[in-house]
C-alpha cells in the first residue's frame, strides 16, 4: 500500500490537534476545579449536579428558616417563665403574708394589693413582647399589641385580647366601645376559641400537604403561633370570676382593699390564681418540647446539607491530584508530538537522485 507525504502529514496535524485539545481540556480541569463546564460534555452528571444543587439550595432555606424559627421561640419562651416567676411570688409570698394574722389588719392589705395590682402591668409587658417588630403572643396578628386592660360596657375592669374580652368574648372597636350587634354569646364563646386555636404555620421540609378544606394539615408544618390567652387563661368559672390570671390579681386585690375580709373567697381566688400559674407551667413544658423538635431537625438539615455537598462534589468537582497528573500527561503527550514532527518528512527517493 502506498503512503504519501500529503497523507502522513494530514493524520499528524489531526493528531497534534486531539493532542492540544486535551492538554487544554486537562487545563480547563485544573484550572476551573470542575469535571465539566459545559453541559454538552456530559449531561447525565450535569443532570444530576442540577437536582442536587436544586436540593442543597433548597435545604439551605429550610436550614434558615428553622434558625428564624428558633430566635422567634426563644422570644417566646422567656416571658412565660417571667410571668411563672412573677406568679409564684405573688402567690407564695404576698398571698399567703397576706392571710397571716399578724399582717390581716387593712393598711397591710392594701400595700399587697398595690403589689397585685403592679404585677398586672408587668404581666401585660410580658405578654405584648415583640420580635423583630412582631408580637410573638398575637398568634395571627402579630403587627400590634395584643393586650390591653381596660374597661367593659358595664364599667368593669377588662382585658382584651385582639380587641375581644377574654372574660365575656365580646368585641370591643379601637376606642373601647362594643361593637353594634354584638351581643351572641354563642358567638363570642366561638370568638374566644377560634382564637385561642389561631395558627401559623411554617413549612420546615416536611412535605407540606394541603387538606381537602384548603386547611393545612398540622402534621406536616410546624406551628409557630402562641395565643397569648392560653397563656393566662380566657373564660370564666361557674360561679362568675374569670378564668384569666390578670383580672384574677384585680380581684385578688379589690379582695384585699375590702375592710370586711373574706378570708374563704381570698383564698379561692387565691387558688384559681395558682391554677392558672399551672398552664403557665405547661405552657413552657410545650415550649421546651418544640424547642428540642427544632434542634433536632436543625440537626437532621445540617447533616443534610453535609451529605448533599458532598455528593455534589463528586458530581462536578475533580479530584485536584488527579486532574494534574492528567493536565501533567498530556502536556508531555503534546511536546512529544511536537517533536515527532521534526522527523515526519523522512528521506525520499528523489534525495538520492543525481
Amino acid at each position: 500500500m502506498r503512503i504519501t507525504t500529503n497523507q502522513i502529514l494530514r493524520n499528524y496535524k489531526s493528531n497534534l490537534a486531539t493532542s492540544l485539545t486535551n492538554l487544554d481540556s486537562a487545563r480547563v480541569k485544573v484550572m476551573t476545579g470542575r469535571k465539566f463546564n459545559a453541559t454538552a460534555e456530559d449531561p447525565a452528571s450535569a443532570l444530576r449536579a442540577s437536582v442536587l444543587e436544586r436540593k442543597y439550595v433548597r435545604n439551605n432555606d429550610y436550614l434558615e428558616l428553622v434558625k428564624d424559627v428558633q430566635s422567634f421561640q426563644d422570644a417566646q419562651e422567656n416571658p412565660p417563665l417571667q410571668l411563672n416567676t412573677i406568679g409564684k411570688q405573688l402567690s407564695k409570698q404576698y398571698g399567703l403574708e397576706a392571710l397571716n394574722g399578724t399582717n390581716g389588719s387593712l393598711e397591710t392589705r392594701q400595700t399587697y394589693a398595690d403589689a397585685w395590682r403592679g404585677s398586672q402591668e408587668s404581666f401585660l409587658l410580658s405578654l405584648n413582647a415583640s420580635y423583630e417588630g412582631k408580637y410573638v403572643f398575637a398568634g395571627s396578628d402579630g403587627q400590634k399589641p395584643p393586650f390591653k386592660l381596660g374597661k367593659d360596657n358595664a364599667g368593669n375592669q377588662a382585658l382584651f385580647y385582639r380587641n375581644v374580652d377574654v372574660t365575656t368574648g365580646l368585641l370591643y372597636d379601637d376606642d373601647g366601645n362594643l361593637v353594634n350587634g354584638d351581643g351572641d354569646p354563642a358567638n363570642a364563646a366561638d370568638r374566644l376559641k377560634k382564637l385561642s386555636e389561631d395558627s401559623v404555620y411554617v413549612d420546615l421540609g416536611f412535605g407540606l400537604n394541603i387538606n381537602d378544606d384548603f386547611t393545612i394539615d398540622s402534621s406536616s408544618a410546624f406551628n409557630t403561633s402562641l395565643p397569648g390567652i392560653n397563656l393566662v387563661g380566657f373564660g370564666k368559672y361557674d360561679d362568675g370570676d374569670p378564668k384569666n390570671m390578670i383580672l384574677l390579681m384585680g380581684k385578688i386585690a379589690d379582695e384585699l382593699d375590702k375592710p370586711d375580709f373574706d378570708y374563704d373567697k381570698y383564698k379561692d381566688l387565691l387558688e384559681k390564681f395558682d391554677d392558672g400559674r399551672n398552664d403557665v407551667l405547661e405552657a413552657v413544658t410545650t415550649l421546651g418540647t418544640q424547642t428540642e423538635f427544632l434542634t433536632t431537625t436543625k440537626d437532621r438539615l445540617e447533616t443534610n446539607e453535609i451529605s448533599l455537598a458532598t455528593q455534589i462534589d463528586n458530581v462536578v468537582n475533580v479530584d485536584m491530584a488527579e486532574a494534574i497528573m492528567n493536565f501533567s500527561w498530556a502536556q508531555y503527550a503534546y511536546n512529544a508530538s511536537l517533536k515527532v514532527g521534526n522527523n515526519i518528512l523522512t528521506p525520499s527517493f528523489i534525495d538520492f537522485m543525481k
